[in-house]
């Protein structure tokens, strides 16, 4: 996909645990239609589409009555898929991105590389065990999925604050603005960034 195609896609999956679809345009205008059953996430993942300036409509069906670990971690895996699929080959985009966003008094890092190289560091601790109905733990399975199903280098780091309602979604609105960073186009740039000639 290159300059002026649209960079749309919907992937769904369907396992014993979850029934998730999810369809994300890279080039939207930040609107968000989320259900997940889980009233947290579903805050940040509507942060998510509007700071990153992403459409994103996601609609799952989890075995919350177990926890919510699953539903967490597999809307991650699917939302991977999606941002992989929408980017194609890659060409003409910025493939690295990062940020440095406060939020009242956290201050968060996010540092993406779209290398199709998965990897995936975070540094961040949260004293509670939930905010509402959302495992804090989930932050960093949710991210790492990411990473994974997209084949992207993903750096997370809280610099300072103590506020975990505040950490975790500064984190999703820096991954955001990252990604939208990443995912821009450069006219220079006329195939991949990569002296390999891949990404």
């Amino acid at each position: 996909m290159g300059l002026g195609e649209a960079r749309i896609a919907t992937i769904a999956r369907k396992t014993k645990e979850t029934d998730i679809e999810v369809t994300l345009n890279i080039d939207g205008t930040g609107k968000a239609d989320i259900e997940t059953g889980i009233g947290f996430f579903d805050h940040m993942l509507e942060g998510f589409a509007r700071h990153g300036l992403f459409d994103l409509d996601v609609k799952v069906k989890g075995d919350l009555q177990v926890d919510c670990h699953h539903t967490i971690e597999d809307t991650g895996i699917v939302l991977g898929q999606a941002i992989a699929k929408a980017l194609g080959d890659k060409k003409g985009i910025k493939r690295y991105g990062s940020m440095i966003l406060p939020m009242d008094e956290i201050l968060v890092l996010s540092a993406i590389d779209l290398c199709g190289r998965p990897y995936f560091v975070m540094d961040a601790e949260f004293t509670a065990p939930m905010v509402g109905n959302f495992d804090t733990q989930m932050v960093r399975e949710f991210f790492y999925a990411i990473s994974y199903s997209a084949a992207m280098n993903l750096h997370l780091k809280v610099l300072s604050g103590f506020n975990d309602h505040h950490k975790i979604e500064a984190l999703f609105k820096a991954f955001s603005k990252a990604l939208d960073q990443a995912t821009g186009f450069d006219e220079r740039i006329t195939d991949v960034l990569s002296t390999k000639g891949a990404l």
